[in-house]
């Protein structure tokens, strides 16, 4: 399948085509929260965005942005061509548990060993996300965890038909 033509970005956005392949990770001093069950379960200024090609950035966040108890390991393991093996985690609210919803690279490859140990979340699987306040939607499909706010455009890899981008 031939590449989907990118929408331009407007003023103060990106465009997921603009972004590399292999992908790249950056620091992000923008705040991220996460809310399980009624209740803010991490929050941070202080993240990384991992950007790659059609994809909207995925946010990883420091371990001590989640609140105690927020993160415990889940059963299974995948392995992604840039970062190496992954771990699964819940993430546990008050009254609801996210199976599987978030995931960790402890020993990443050389090229992204700034996210050792930090945490993502897959948006579709808990409550909510924000990004400045701003609420995140999914990356389509389920399978990839991509944050998509009002500052990126695609079109965006992750529904039926864009796997072969």
């Amino acid at each position: 399948m031939a590449r989907p033509a990118p929408i331009a970005p407007g003023p103060g956005q990106e465009s997921v085509w603009d972004y590399p392949r292999p992908p790249r990770v950056e620091p992000s001093s923008e705040v991220v929260e996460i809310e399980l069950g009624g209740q803010v379960v991490a929050r941070t200024d202080r993240s990384w965005r991992v950007l790659e090609t059609s994809h909207p950035p995925t946010y990883y966040l420091p371990r001590d942005a989640f609140v105690a108890g927020a993160l415990r390991p889940a059963p299974g393991a995948s392995v992604c061509e840039w970062k190496g093996l992954a771990s699964y985690l819940d993430v546990v609210g008050p009254d609801r548990v996210a199976s599987r919803a978030a995931w960790t690279y402890l020993d990443p490859t050389p090229g992204f060993a700034v996210i050792a140990g930090a945490v993502a979340v897959m948006p579709g699987l808990v409550d909510r996300c924000t990004v400045d306040g701003e609420p995140v939607v999914a990356q389509p499909g389920g399978f990839y965890g991509g944050w998509i706010t009002s500052r990126v455009v695609g079109p965006f890899k992750g529904g039926p038909g864009t796997l072969s981008w």
